[in-house]
């Protein structure tokens, strides 16, 4: 890879980026995140990690809001956060996204018996 695809490689990536931040501090995900206290304006800030949730978890929270309704998602990220350990705190986009995987399976196979 030449110098110039290497630079136009990282302005892409830097672009797909901003993107999903964007999209991460338009999503509703985020406020119900933020009433839930999973994660605080440190969060928020840290593009790093809106940019994971928007890229790994919030997907599965769209899947979970088609199967359960957008309540569902609320009901879900209560319990996540009277589970919350103090250690989750350190990388809040992992363990949202360990939670979530953990649930979905369980909310699949409910639906079909």
């Amino acid at each position: 890879m030449g110098d110039k695809d290497y630079q136009a490689d990282k302005k892409q990536k830097s672009r797909n980026e901003a993107d999903l931040l964007k999209q991460a501090m338009e999503s509703k995900y985020t406020r119900l995140l933020s009433e839930n206290f999973l994660i605080g304006m440190n969060d928020i800030m840290d593009t790093a990690t809106m940019v994971g949730l928007q890229k790994n978890v919030y997907p599965l929270y769209d899947e979970l809001k088609e199967l359960r309704g957008l309540n569902g998602v609320k009901d879900h990220l209560s319990y996540v956060a009277s589970k919350q350990e103090a250690y989750s705190k350190r990388n809040v986009a992992k363990y949202l996204k360990k939670a979530i995987e953990q649930y979905l399976p369980t909310v699949k196979r409910q639906d079909l018996s």
